[in-house]
């Protein structure tokens, strides 16, 4: 295996040598390269020195932070159970504790936020210890608490053009910081992009495992089962854990490679695209993509198809045009 990544959720709640015992175990079982990338989600205030400690000697060399700000006030109104200063905390102990590698989420377009605290929290983000920094804006999902307050009246988030603005800060600091947006959310100082995302990205497969959790092999994604006490329980009778299992055709898998590519500040392999599916991007979307090209949103070199910077900020809309 050439990346291990444990998280979509915080698999630190476990104690340090329950989770520890679990990663173990997959090294010595499932064939790890040397110059595996092993990362764990962890959420500040959930992990302390030690806890730090077993987990770099378990060999994890890979921290992943769910911090998403350093203003109390929006942390509180996201429902964490951790302060600012405890993330300080936190990533100052994994450096200390010998983690060469850490990351942190961020969000912005939070209820409360103001440009100023956004900068804010980006300031304290690239001052600390970090390598990797993975920023979302929130989305206000249907039937949600959130969405039920914001509808009140109770909540406001940022305006649009507000957002704007903090969009734009997150480019301009990362670029001061020497940082590079390598994907549409996610950004690294040179050698430390997550080389488990990437595979997500260039629509390569990948094993799992867990309630929930989605693999995609062969050309077929399967989803497993959601609930944690039905998960467990087929396990140990000897059933299956697979709810869904969907076999991609030629043209969907093409598509799809071609959509999650343009994530990638690289763009997508034209190679990969004609050895994988014996198709080719520019024939295949024909005027639709011509005339991307021509509004100088989307260009190609001489191995990649990619968004320009000029596109950049409009990426959502030009996949979408080529779903």
């Amino acid at each position: 295996l050439e990346t291990f990544f444990i998280g979509g959720g915080t698999p630190t709640a476990l104690p340090a040598d329950s989770l520890c015992e679990i990663i173990i175990w997959c090294r010595d079982n499932l064939g790890f390269r040397e110059s595996a990338e092993i990362s764990v989600e962890a959420n500040p205030g959930t992990v302390d020195s030690r806890y730090l400690k077993k987990l770099l000697h378990s060999g994890v060399n890979r921290l992943s932070l769910g911090v998403q700000s350093f203003n109390d006030l929006e942390l509180r109104a996201l429902g964490r159970i951790h302060s600012s200063r405890d993330a300080v905390r936190t990533v100052m102990t994994a450096k200390e504790t010998g983690f060469a590698n850490i990351s942190l989420d961020l969000m912005f377009g939070l209820q409360g936020q103001s440009l100023e605290s956004w900068i804010n929290s980006l300031q304290m983000a690239f001052e600390l210890p970090t390598n990797h920094l993975s920023i979302y804006q929130l989305t206000v999902e249907e039937n949600t608490p959130l969405e039920r307050v914001l509808q009140s009246g109770d909540a406001v988030l940022p305006g649009e053009e507000e957002i704007e603005l903090m969009d734009d800060a997150i480019r301009d600091m990362s670029l001061s910081a020497g940082f590079i947006q390598y994907e549409t959310s996610n950004f690294a100082l040179p050698g430390f992009e997550c080389r488990h995302n990437l595979t997500y990205w260039r629509n390569q497969p990948y094993l799992a495992a867990g309630a929930g959790a989605v693999s995609y092999v062969d050309g077929a994604r399967e989803r497993r089962i959601e609930n944690v006490r039905k998960y467990i329980e087929n396990i140990t009778l000897g059933k299956s854990v697979i709810v869904e299992r969907e076999t991609l055709d030629r043209e969907t898998a093409f598509r799809e490679s071609v959509i999650i590519g343009l994530r990638m500040k690289e763009g997508v392999s034209l190679r990969e695209l004609e050895s994988r599916y014996n198709m080719e991007i520019r024939s295949y979307y024909g005027e639709t993509l011509d005339r991307l090209v021509a509004a100088g949103l989307v260009s190609f070199t001489k191995t990649h198809c990619y968004i320009t910077e000029k596109g950049w900020p409009l990426a959502n809309r030009i996949m979408a045009e080529l779903v």
